[in-house]
């Protein structure tokens, strides 16, 4: 809007809307001209009679629709002021009120020199739906140039909430058998949007009834008030309702939704009166009895006369029951012997008739026989789901790719007057190659099927499935799947044998058998082809092959001699299939020398391992040098034994090693002798005290409390003369010793091992030949007292 006589002009950009892009939109914030409408001026009128002005309204503004949650870009131009003088001087324009400089601060802001009004930020109509701002301009002195313009801005609602139940479960009731139509609750639903659009409008439906019985459908919801009324009749148990309510009228496409849970109880009323028990029988079960015929006979017990018969004369046409006869109380037990289906018979109506072993005896004015009815009802049971084709077959040819549907291999349920849910899945699938739709059983391939795999007999791959009901108890069945796979021509032929031997000389002997494999089945097979290859030339060159039948060829010496070697002769062989598969199989051939026989030497099968004389000259050195040095360690650790064996006791100083001597644990007497002194064996420092005491006997039962003696220590280089001195010494120390062990008990030694090096010392200062004197025993001491009067009795021997 614009005056006409200098007033303010207010340029209203109606263009702006969520749909325009941020391009278009900041392009027409800043650069484009918005459409301008003049304010009409105050048009002041003389009147002729009294002099009179009168004065014109004004147009008023319109208000200005932002949308919320625009995505911006911020700031975003809304409209444009401008006043008329702004041509002769400066203008400063600015807005107030709630949204600029009253809270909240700072939604809007205008541009003080262009006029340009901006939204800095997203809009929430749920938090603010309108702001009522005013306008102003001045000069740059601060004058009021223009009165003041109102502004009014409203929040165009968008569709950002869902519908809020005032509770998550509503509890409910209903009377049992209630009629339908009957009011059951209300559910209620609140939208924080505008409820005067679309965006606020709430409506209702029922997602689902928990149990399903006896019908899916036994409520119904009034979409705009959210009343709950019963539809059908035979309420007789409790029931769970999802209820959704959505906005924009109900349109699943655009709206929101959400959802609560309604419980509906149903109050018992007294329905049913007392009933006699029925007999009653399980579907699918034999050898059960469902009834006891009780008869009266006044004749003998357990006579012909008294025993009954029974006999079914109607009402099981395909002998679903029998009538046995209890020996004890005469009694007619009903017993199920074929078993029966609820879904084709739920009740049997039948007429017994019964009557006696022995014939009635004449005269007597009675019938012959009874009857009577009896009802038997079939009692329903959950049966498992059952495959109509079981096992089903089906063909396709292997190689079809993973993804491909081959059947739809689906279960029915037995149980006709249930509302079941069949679920399937996979038992037993060996190459793990299917799968199957819980929902419906369709069969698609997870892999590449493939005939010639070891899960395949006789082209036939076989694979399990099971399919489950939800009934109370559920109950399960299963199904083979038999898929016949036809065979395509997709394995290359191979040969055999992979190695040959010939001899190097063209013979008729000097032929090697070949034979062609294929893993596929006819017509993909033989007859092949055989054919050398044309490079390297030396192979057509040095030999031939030939077809012997279809399966069979023979490959030979083209040439009439070969050197011996091994050689990798190349071979492509092409089976018959459509179109055909080739392969180029190595077949590594010895050539050898061969005698007459046609069989290749031994010297020609080393040649024709490919080692030369010479490789084979040095291997046998080197067993030679190797069985050399085995026989020469052999005689030096022999030599080396002897030797030790025959060392002296007498040795060099530096080989003695009798100075390594082991200790161990003491062994001694009783423990009464056990209390000595063993500090006496070792050797004393010096032997004077001991040589200089005269002669006679020193043993006492006690050891005598003296200075222990000294014994000869022995030099640490020893000269190996020394050593009978030094056993003399220490033996004489040790006989004049008053303080030394033993006290009438045994001497004990610490124990230095098993063998010497130095062989025994018994050899020292004896002789084995001719008589000897042993008088010297006595001078001794009293301890060799013992050996003297064995070995020098003297007249006494």
């Amino acid at each position: 809007l614009a005056s006409c006589s200098g007033k303010l002009v207010f340029a209203y950009n109606s263009s702006e809307s969520p749909m325009i892009s941020h391009t278009d939109m900041i392009a027409r914030a800043w650069d484009s001209n918005p459409r301008v409408i003049k304010f009409p001026r105050k048009h002041q009128r003389s009147s002729s009679a009294n002099g009179l002005r009168r004065q014109k309204r004004d147009w008023v503004i319109p208000p200005i629709n932002v949308p919320e949650n625009s995505r911006g870009p911020f700031p975003q131009m809304l409209v444009r002021i401008r006043s008329d003088q702004d041509l002769e001087k400066g203008i400063r324009y600015s807005i107030t009120g709630a949204g600029a400089d009253q809270p909240p601060i700072d939604v809007y802001n205008i541009d003080p020199v262009h006029g340009k009004m901006f939204v800095t930020r997203p809009l929430d109509r749920e938090e603010r739906a309108s702001y009522h701002l005013r306008a102003h301009a001045v000069d740059m002195n601060g004058n009021k140039v223009e009165s003041p313009i109102d502004l009014y801005i409203y929040v165009i609602d968008m569709n950002d909430n869902r519908p809020e139940f005032q509770n998550q479960v509503y509890n409910g009731s209903v009377a049992e058998g209630s009629k339908p139509g009957t009011l059951v609750m209300q559910v209620t639903a609140n939208d924080s949007d505008d409820d005067t659009t679309a965006n606020g409008m709430v409506r209702y439906r029922i997602l689902s009834q928990t149990p399903h019985m006896p019908i899916p459908n036994m409520f119904t919801i009034n979409s705009e008030t959210g009343d709950i009324f019963t539809v059908a009749a035979g309420l007789d148990r409790e029931y769970t309702i999802i209820v959704q309510a959505t906005d924009m009228e109900g349109n699943l496409n655009f709206g929101l939704s959400n959802t609560a849970t309604a419980l509906i109880s149903v109050t018992d009323i007294n329905d049913n009166p007392p009933e006699l028990t029925a007999r009653t029988v399980p579907e699918n079960r034999v050898n059960v009895v469902v009834a006891n015929l009780t008869v009266i006979d006044r004749d003998q017990p357990h006579s012909p006369n008294w025993a009954a018969q029974y006999r079914i004369a109607s009402g099981d046409p395909q002998g679903h029951f029998l009538i046995r006869t209890n020996p004890v109380n005469n009694d007619g037990m009903v017993t199920v012997v074929k078993p029966v289906d609820y879904e084709q018979n739920r009740a049997f109506m039948l007429t017994v008739i019964v009557s006696n072993k022995a014939p009635l005896a004449s005269g007597i004015q009675s019938s012959l026989q009874s009857s009577a009815g009896v009802t038997i009802s079939v009692q329903d049971v959950n049966e498992p789901p059952v495959f109509p084709s079981n096992p089903k077959s089906i063909r396709f040819e292997e190689g079809v790719p993973a993804g491909t549907t081959l059947t739809v291999f689906a279960a029915q349920d037995p149980d006709l007057f249930i509302h079941q849910t069949v679920r399937y899945s996979k038992l037993s699938d060996p190459a793990n190659w299917l799968r199957i739709n819980r929902t419906n059983g369709q069969i698609t391939t997870m892999a590449v099927l493939d005939r010639e795999s070891m899960y395949v007999r006789n082209n036939i791959y076989e694979a399990t499935f099971l399919a489950a009901d939800n009934g109370s108890p559920p109950a399960s069945g299963t199904g083979t799947l038999q898929i016949h796979l036809i065979d395509v021509n997709d394995n290359a032929p191979v040969l055999l044998p992979k190695e040959a031997q010939v001899c190097e000389r063209a013979s008729p002997r000097s032929r090697v058998n070949i034979t062609a494999s294929d893993a596929d089945a006819d017509p993909h097979v033989g007859p092949f082809v055989f054919e050398l290859p044309s490079y390297p030339p030396s192979v057509r060159r040095n030999w031939t092959a030939s077809r012997i039948s279809g399966d069979y060829a023979q490959l030979r010496l083209r040439i009439p001699y070969l050197d011996a070697g091994v050689y990798e002769v190349p071979i492509i062989v092409s089976d018959s299939g459509n179109p055909p598969l080739s392969n180029r199989s190595m077949i590594k051939v010895k050539v050898c020398p061969c005698d007459d026989n046609g069989d290749c030497t031994t010297t020609g099968a080393v040649a024709a391992a490919g080692l030369g004389t010479g490789a084979i000259i040095a291997i046998l050195i080197c067993i030679i040098i190797l069985l050399t040095m085995v026989l020469v360690f052999v005689m030096w650790m022999k030599r080396r034994e002897k030797e030790r064996q025959a060392k002296p006791l007498l040795i060099d100083p530096e080989d003695d090693v009798r100075d390594n001597i082991l200790k161990y644990d003491e062994e001694g007497g009783g423990e009464e002798d056990q209390d000595y002194d063993l500090s006496q064996l070792q050797q004393p420092e010096a032997l004077d005290h001991i040589i200089c005491k005269p002669t006679g006997v020193r043993r006492v039962d006690e050891r005598p409390v003296i200075a222990e003696s000294q014994y000869p220590i022995r030099p640490s280089l020893p000269h190996p003369g020394d050593i009978g001195d030094f056993i003399n010494d220490g033996l004489r120390a040790a006989d004049n010793d008053p303080t030394a062990p033993p006290y009438d008990s045994l001497l004990v030694f610490d124990y230095e091992g098993s063998g010497s090096t130095a062989g025994s010392v018994s050899s020292l200062n004896s002789s084995s030949s001719g008589d000897q004197d042993y008088d010297y025993l006595n001078d001794w001491g009293p301890r060799f007292k013992k050996l003297a009067d064995l070995y020098g009795g003297g007249d006494d021997d």
